[in-house]
C-alpha cells in the first residue's frame, strides 16, 4: 500500500498538499487488511475477521479477508469505489501512517510520498504560511493517536487470548465456481476452548472487555460465503469465455 513512506517534515513538505480520497485503487491488490479489536463489530457483518501469526514476535494480529486470492480485493470495484459500508481504518488513514520514533511509546507521523494524493497544487495544505502544522495535519495526528491506542489494546487482546491457548488454525474447504478451494494459513478462536474456560478465565476476558470482539470474530466467519459470492460474480462463466 505504501511505496515511499517518510516522516512528515515542515521543511521537506512545506508546500505539499493532500487531495481528498476519491477512490481506492491504491488498495485494489490487497486481499487482507490489519484491523483493530474496536473495529470487529462493524467489520463482522461484511468481512471474515481472522488472525495471522507473526513468528518473529511470537504473536498474533487480526486482519479482515477482502479476497480469496492474493492480489485481489473483492471490495474495490472497477471504478475504484469501495463496495461495502465499512472501510478498515488502516485503509482510511492512507496516505498517512505512524512509525516508531526510536523511543518506546513515541511515534512519528509519516506520509507516502509515492501516493497520487500528494500534490504541490491541489488539496489541503499540510503546513501554514508560518511553517506550523495546518488543521488537516493536526486532525491526522489526533486520528492516528487514537488508532495507536486502539492498536495497543488489540495487541494485549491477542496476547491474552494466546495465553489462554485460544488460537487454532483455520482449515476450510469451500466451493468457488466449479472448483474446491482450501482456505488456510490463518487462525481463528476455538469456540470449544472458549466454552471450556474456567469461571475465573471467562470473567477475566469479560472484565478486560474482550467478549464483544470475540463474539464478533466468531460471527464474522460466515462472511467467507460473501467472498465466494463476490468472487463468483467476477469470474466469467464458461459461456462468456467461449
Amino acid at each position: 500500500m505504501y511505496s515511499n513512506l517518510v516522516p512528515v517534515n515542515k521543511t521537506r513538505h512545506a508546500s505539499k498538499k493532500v487531495r481528498q480520497v476519491q477512490g481506492f485503487d491504491f488498495a485494489k491488490n490487497f486481499h487482507i487488511a490489519s484491523i483493530m479489536a474496536h473495529e470487529f463489530a462493524r467489520a463482522a457483518s461484511i468481512y471474515p475477521v481472522v488472525f495471522l501469526e507473526d513468528k518473529t514476535e511470537d504473536s498474533f494480529k487480526p486482519v479482515v479477508l477482502m479476497g480469496l486470492d492474493a492480489g485481489e480485493n473483492l471490495f474495490v470495484g472497477a471504478d475504484g469505489k469501495w463496495q461495502a459500508s465499512y472501510v478498515p481504518a488502516i485503509i482510511r488513514r492512507y496516505p498517512f501512517a505512524l512509525a516508531g520514533a526510536g523511543e518506546e511509546g513515541k511515534f512519528t507521523v509519516c506520509i507516502d510520498e509515492g501516493s497520487d494524493l500528494i500534490s504541490d497544487t491541489e488539496g489541503a495544505a499540510l503546513f501554514d504560511e508560518q511553517g506550523e502544522p495546518a488543521e488537516p495535519l493536526e486532525n491526522v495526528k489526533r486520528y492516528l493517536g487514537e488508532l495507536q491506542m486502539m492498536d495497543a489494546f488489540t495487541r494485549e487482546f491477542c496476547k491474552d487470548l494466546a495465553s489462554h491457548n485460544m488460537f487454532t488454525p483455520l482449515n476450510m474447504r469451500v466451493r468457488q465456481s466449479d472448483q474446491v478451494k482450501n482456505i488456510n494459513g490463518c487462525y481463528v478462536l476455538n469456540e470449544e476452548r472458549l466454552n471450556s474456560l474456567s469461571t475465573e478465565g471467562f470473567v477475566d476476558l469479560r472484565e478486560k472487555r474482550y467478549l464483544p470482539a470475540i463474539y464478533a470474530h466468531l460471527v464474522s466467519l460466515a462472511q467467507i460465503e460473501r467472498l465466494i459470492m463476490l468472487k463468483d460474480e467476477r469470474v466469467p462463466s464458461k459461456t462468456e469465455v467461449n
